[in-house]
Formats: structure tokens, sequence, C-alpha cells
């Protein structure tokens, strides 16, 4: 009851980050054969090879799985897009635990799983089994593994508690010292710069430690310090330099793999909506030695009300999709969605709106990613609801994918 509630209480504050009939529970998927994105449509752009696929990730010294991750995500997104959802196997609209809520409309699971590492770096996590917060470590940890063993793709967030008092990660909470101070203070030489190290200590004894039935170390997908643009976060524009962004991103990254021995890790830069060129985008930039993912989060330009921000929703993307050709990277949006009802449902809003913005004008993006739904307020509809017939139209299109149409992301081809 307790991750209930504080469940519906979290999707609160991080949300930005026909009904007449009687529907049919847990319909079979429509029978789709899994989507090969090994042979493309022959054309000239440049087409990633798995022997040349580690001269262009982050780490060289990455686990096979991890390398053939970053090339089957690659290749995919020439084609097609994977749909995923935040928190999909334990945030459930109108708490109605069991399948994820994406599998009770459309018969299959979501293609991607989203998690944060919030809980398992709280300061209140002593590592005990009557712990709350370290229960929830062992729960998304149980869910990575479960969502790897199924052939989904497994998405880490970090809401990251500023480090004086360990409470808060928006602004609005935080006094005027730890605003103007957290972030700085973290940096390598910092006040807090050691409290930082012992954050990424207990990421890699997660990430170090998640290995599927296989035997094999689960390659994940981290997306540190996202929404970077804004002012909501400690961690965001306001209260740093471009230049020590870059620090913090590299000395996170180097320390994680180098000093860590983690290598079963994909690296996201992601901020929100705010840039649309390429030059603002890449303001604070790591390097692409730091970078695997490209993405963007995008709520505001989905609000009804102005038709033509979804055109710049589009050009955004484009512009993420040719950086992320000619860098060797994959484009993402990272997070995305309407938060029903408290936001009203366009018509067509997922099989149009939604659709038009991730593939008009040749956008490549390798997945889509809704945030989570909560007792009273659903991103993705479940039967019963508003939108459902929408989504499912939406699913059925040629690029989206959900679990039961992909390929093995973890293997490369021979």
């Amino acid at each position: 009851m307790k991750r209930v509630l504080l469940y519906m209480f979290m999707s609160l504050i991080f949300a930005s980050c026909s009904k007449d009939e009687d529907p049919i529970q847990n319909p079979d998927p429509i029978p789709v054969d899994p989507v090969d994105p090994v042979d493309p449509p022959e054309e000239e752009d440049f087409v990633l090879q798995p022997e040349d696929t580690r001269t262009y990730m982050v780490d060289a010294s990455a686990t096979e799985e991890t390398v053939a991750f970053f090339y089957r995500l690659k290749n995919l997104s020439r084609t097609n897009f994977i749909v995923g959802q935040q928190d999909a196997f334990n945030a459930f609209y109108g708490n109605n635990a069991g399948d994820s809520d994406i599998k009770k409309l459309t018969g299959s699971d979501p293609g991607l799983l989203g998690s944060d590492f919030m809980f398992i770096t709280d300061k209140n996590n002593n590592g005990q089994p009557d712990n709350w917060f370290y229960q929830q470590e062992q729960q998304i940890i149980a869910d990575a593994v479960d969502s790897y063993n199924k052939g989904m793709v497994n998405h880490f967030t970090w809401h990251l508690r500023e480090p004086y008092e360990g409470d808060h990660f928006y602004t609005v909470e935080m006094t005027d010292f730890q605003k103007a101070n957290a972030f700085k203070s973290i940096l390598p030489g910092g006040a807090n710069h050691e409290h930082y190290k012992q954050k990424l200590q207990k990421i890699a004894e997660v990430v170090k430690n998640l290995k599927g039935s296989d035997g094999k170390l689960i390659p994940i997908i981290f997306r540190p310090f996202h929404e970077f643009d804004g002012g909501w976060f400690w961690w965001g524009a306001p209260y740093s330099t471009a230049q020590e962004f870059k620090t913090l991103w590299q000395f996170t990254v180097d320390f994680l793999k180098d000093e860590l021995n983690v290598h079963n890790i994909l690296y996201a830069y992601a901020p929100d909506n705010s840039y649309s060129t390429a030059t603002t985008y890449l303001q604070r930039y790591p390097g692409d030695e730091y970078v695997d993912i490209l993405g963007m989060d995008n709520y505001g330009d989905f609000l009804p009300g102005d038709a033509s921000k979804l055109s710049a929703a589009n050009a955004k993307l484009k512009m993420i999709s040719e950086l992320a050709k000619d860098k060797v990277k994959i484009a993402a949006m990272t997070e995305t969605g309407l938060f029903i009802p408290d936001s009203s449902l366009p018509l067509n809003f997922y099989s149009e709106n939604l659709y038009n913005v991730l593939t008009d004008n040749d956008v490549q993006i390798g997945f889509v990613m809704f945030w989570q739904n909560s007792e009273n307020v659903y991103t993705v509809p479940v039967p019963g609801l508003e939108g459902e017939e929408d989504f499912l139209k939406f699913v059925q299109k040629e690029e989206p994918l959900l679990l039961h149409e992909m390929p093995n992301m973890y293997n490369l081809p021979n």
C-alpha cells in the first residue's frame, strides 16, 4: 500500500518531468513478424556494421551484449522505434495492478521499461531487508531483470536529490543557497564531491550485478541530469555554466566506466524541448566520446491549443535525428505524453499528432517513452478510457514496436 501511495504522489510531482463496449481483457497481440533491423532498405545513408560498432560508442570495453544493444538500436531506428513507458510494471491507472497498462490494452508489454535510480541512491536506503527504500531497490532490480528476460530495453532516469540535506530535487523546494551551490558542490574538488562519488558507487554496485536468466550482464540506458535546459531541477542550466555541466558529465562517465568498471551502460543526453537548433542543443554537450544517445523530453509542444507546436516538435526531433546520423549516435524521444484527464485529449492525438511528430520528414529515433500512469492520471489509456482506440491505431502502424514485434536486441548478427 505504501508503494502504491508513493507512486501516486511521485507521478503527480514528476508530471512536467468504444467506451460503451465491454473491452476484452488481456487481448492477444495482433500477430506481427518481428522486425529485423539487420537488413534495412538499400540507400546511400551510412549503415553501421557490427565490426565497427565499438568505434562509435562511449565505452570501448562494453560487454558484447551492450555492443549488440547499440548496434541493434541504431539500425532499428532507421525504420522503426520502440514504444516504452516509465515504471510500466508498478504504476497503473486506477491502481489496477497486474499486467502493464500497455499490455492491458494491446495484449503486448511495451518494448522499453523506464526505471529510476532515485530510491536506490536515497539517503534513507540502509540496505536492510525491512527498509522501505531498500525494498524498492529490490523491486526495481527485479523488474529490470524481468524486462530483459522478456527481450525488452531497460532505461534508467535519475532524480538525484540535492547533496546538502538529501531531501529534494525540485528547486522550488530548495533554499536559495542550495539552488546556487548544489551542482557546483559535486564537481571535482567541490564540498560534496565525495558524496556524489558515493552515489555513483551505489549505482555501479546495482548495475554491475544486473544479470539476466542467461547469466549475462544486462545492458541499460542511463539518462543523468535530464531536462537540464530548464530551471526546475537543481542540475538545470541556471545553476551551472556550460563548462561545469560538461565537466561533471565527463567525470560521471569516466568514473563509472574507468574507475568502477561498469561496462553495460549506454549514456543518454536529454534536455527538455527548449532547443530548436543544433547549436543551442549542443551548448552543454560533453562530446561524442561521452554520449551514446541524443534525446529530448517534450511535453509542452503537445499541449492542445496551438497546432503549430507540433510542427516545431517534429523539427526539433529532425534536428536531433540529423545529429545522430552525423555522429553515428541514436536519437530518441526520451519522455513525452499528455496527462489525461488533467489535459484534454485532442482527437487522434496518438495516431496523428504524436505519430506525425515522430515520423514526418524522415525522423529516425530508436524509442519513445511515455511517462508513467497513476491512480487518476494516464499517458497511455487502458480499456474503457478515452483514447484507447486511437492508441491502438498508433501502435498498429508500421514504425512503432511493442515487445511482441521486437528483434533480439542483445546479439550481433553473424
